[in-house]
């Protein structure tokens, strides 16, 4: 079943309930600030288990504390869908568990 674009509007109606999240260059987008090292690479992984439950993946990177996620739905033409608000509220969900901010 193909996956519809969301409006701009819905875009940033869904972006209001994901503090942190926004929009650039067409992705929705987030940085995440951790205690170390290892508990950003601890994120990475559950953020990684997390993507192949829904099937979504991003753009995901690991910095020396920092992760950050940039993510759009390829079969829609690059647009934002539900797909991509899924997942950013399943990392939001999991993040704080991390030490997250």
């Amino acid at each position: 079943m193909p996956v519809e674009p969301l409006s701009s509007q819905e875009v940033e109606d869904r972006l209001a309930g994901l503090p942190g999240w926004s929009l650039d260059a067409g992705r929705l987008t987030r940085s995440y600030r951790l205690g170390s090292h290892f508990a950003a690479t601890a994120m990475v992984v559950h953020v990684a288990q997390v993507q192949e439950e829904l099937d979504h993946h991003s753009d995901l990177t690991l910095g020396y504390n920092t992760v950050a996620l940039a993510v759009h739905t390829h079969s829609a033409g690059g647009a934002i869908t539900e797909k991509d608000i899924e997942l950013a509220r399943r990392v939001e969900d999991l993040a704080a568990g991390h030490g997250a901010h």
